[in-house]
């Protein structure tokens, strides 16, 4: 049984349609899930004029927040069950990764892009490069031809 389940999640609309399954697997266990939410790292934010208007500090403190109001209306949905909200900055699969470790993760349940099965071959997703690469097991769940 997963005691301990990770969720990624991203910008897209359909990363959180796993967030059902995720809850009945939790209830039914007793799992703290830990919801990761992961920005690249920002760099300065410049106007037209070139003039600095935001620090990369700066702008991964908005990042975070904003990251943390987007894990909290998730939370939500998982009413009853622990949950603990992460926000990371660096690339997506290394860090969710590095998350699942530190987290000591017994399973990693996120969203995967339906892709053709070419497009697939040649250039892996976030979802399948943590798949194929996660010392746990992982559930991916393909958005639907309709939820694109």
């Amino acid at each position: 049984m997963a005691k301990r389940i990770l969720t990624p999640f991203d910008s897209r609309e359909h990363s959180e349609t796993i967030v059902p399954i995720v809850a009945a697997l939790a209830r039914g266990a007793g799992s703290t899930v830990r919801l990761l939410r992961v920005f690249p790292v920002p760099d300065r934010v410049v106007d037209t004029d070139g003039r600095t208007v935001a620090y990369s500090d700066q702008e991964m403190a908005r990042l975070t927040s904003k990251g943390l109001d987007d894990l909290r209306r998730i939370e939500v949905q998982l009413e009853g069950i622990p949950v603990e909200r992460v926000v990371r900055f660096g690339e997506a699969t290394e860090e969710i990764l590095l998350e699942a470790e530190a987290f000591d993760a017994d399973l990693i349940a996120l969203t995967a892009s339906r892709r053709g099965r070419l497009r697939r071959a040649l250039v892996a997703g976030v979802a399948e490069r943590v798949a194929g690469r996660a010392p746990v097991p992982t559930l991916l769940l393909r958005e639907s031809a309709a939820g694109r």
